[in-house]
């Protein structure tokens, strides 16, 4: 399968981490090995005064952090990363944030008529609603740019358009574009085409979980390559995910995740249900890792996923010392399930997808087709973490006959509708087609 056609399995370097960009290029053989075809940083650029990577201050400069101590210009620490990723066939990604800026930032000191404006005049902050406590977050480091259809858009247009084009010029070659539904579809569009007039194969992925449906699907025909999507919160039951996968696969193919920088750390999560043997959690991991890879056409875990890391990464916070010693090395079993994910063309792409009821209701089976042509992929998933269980795979559609596993560990296996299949307490089993 050509890497064209694959999706995207994406490695989270978050820089207050990882620290220095001298020192990034350590991780590097590491997450090559692990099968991840791109290298996401989050916003490595001068912040403002909250010190918040995603308040920037001034897009050209680096965070003192990232920058470190080292004699090289920002750009040529930048392009000396991207090709170091070049070199071991990944691809760099960077956060986009167009939306707002740092209150103390350049743009908001050289251009104030881009911005929303309280009715003293003071800079407005963007903010959230919860949409079930109905609870509003304000971020107060924060201004939003104001995006109305006014003779300033062209301006704003034309400075991100520059902003984009020099970091593609460096040798990023995609964009997570954050908060994407805070933006207008025609200005993305204009974007996302003017980064791909120097960089043809640039990726755009658009931030939108803390979107409205409503906000989502005003994104379609932005051009986007990827949405994410809430699998993580899954229960396996209701059936709003995959209602959402159905209505927002047309726009782009989506990314899964097991956690990312902007939740709490799964073995906390895990904690909090008492679950802390390190046998169990690792077990957890793996499961959700996998669940996570067979879902949706693209992947992500950030930095720390594969050693068990419990502390979270905090966008002000973070520093290098915050490593912290491995509670165990998934890193083989990671890139066991990326080579399967990349040799399935069905687990690629953003094919039809729906849940096949069991009597034995405590085991969930996912069937997904392939877009055009015949293959599809059959998930088994065990939601019980305490039991095994067993199932006789019915109900499937009529040209579903026989299959073989893909699962790590149980490569090569027969499948065949009807017959019996037993998964171990929260196991998840993988087949295709012949």
């Amino acid at each position: 399968m050509e890497d064209s056609l694959q999706g995207a399995r994406i490695y989270n370097l978050f820089p207050l981490l990882a620290g220095a960009v001298d020192t990034w290029e350590s991780h590097l053989d590491r997450i090559a090995a692990m099968g991840f075809n791109w290298v996401f940083v989050n916003p490595f650029h001068y912040p403002g005064f909250s010190g918040s990577l995603y308040a920037v201050k001034d897009y050209y400069r680096l965070n003192p952090i990232v920058e470190g101590a080292s004699t090289r210009s920002n750009d040529e620490l930048i392009a000396g990363f991207a090709a170091a990723a070049e070199k071991r066939g990944l691809s760099v990604m960077m956060d986009l944030v167009v939306n707002h800026t740092a209150k103390d930032s350049v743009l908001a000191q050289e251009h104030p008529e881009w911005f929303e404006r309280e009715a003293d005049g003071s800079l407005r902050s963007p903010f959230a609603v919860d949409p079930d406590t109905h609870e509003k977050t304000v971020w107060a480091d924060l201004a939003e740019i104001d995006y109305r259809d006014r003779p300033e858009r062209a301006e704003l247009i034309e400075y991100f358009t520059e902003v984009i084009q020099h970091y593609v010029g460096l040798g990023t070659r995609g964009f997570r574009c954050d908060a994407a539904y805070k933006v207008p579809k025609v200005v993305w569009r204009k974007l996302i085409r003017a980064g791909r007039k120097v960089g043809a194969d640039a990726v755009f992925a658009a931030e939108n979980l803390g979107g409205m449906l409503e906000e989502v699907e005003a994104l379609r025909s932005a051009g986007f390559d990827y949405l994410f999507n809430s699998s993580k919160w899954w229960d396996f039951r209701q059936s709003w995910l995959l209602e959402q996968y159905e209505q927002f696969r047309s726009i782009a193919g989506s990314v899964s995740f097991p956690e990312t920088h902007d939740t709490p750390r799964l073995a906390a999560d895990l904690a909090a249900e008492g679950v802390t043997a390190v046998d169990d959690v690792e077990r957890r991991y793996r499961q959700a890792y996998l669940f996570a890879a067979v879902f949706s056409s693209a992947v992500m875990i950030p930095i720390g996923y594969e050693f068990g890391f419990r502390r979270n990464l905090h966008v002000v916070e973070t520093r290098p010392e915050d490593w912290e010693e491995p509670a165990f090395d998934l890193s083989g079993y990671i890139g066991e399930v990326n080579r399967m994910k990349a040799s399935a063309p069905v687990l690629n792409e953003e094919g039809p997808q729906r849940l096949i009821p069991f009597e034995n209701s405590r085991i969930v089976c996912l069937l997904r087709r392939a877009m055009r042509g015949k293959p599809w992929a059959v998930t088994l998933i065990n939601t019980d973490q305490d039991s095994s269980g067993s199932v006789r795979v019915k109900g499937l559609e009529p040209d579903i006959r026989e299959g073989r596993e893909i699962t790590p560990g149980n490569e090569g296996g027969a499948f065949a509708a009807g017959s019996e299949v037993a998964l171990e307490p929260g196991e998840v089993r993988v087949f295709v087609n012949k």
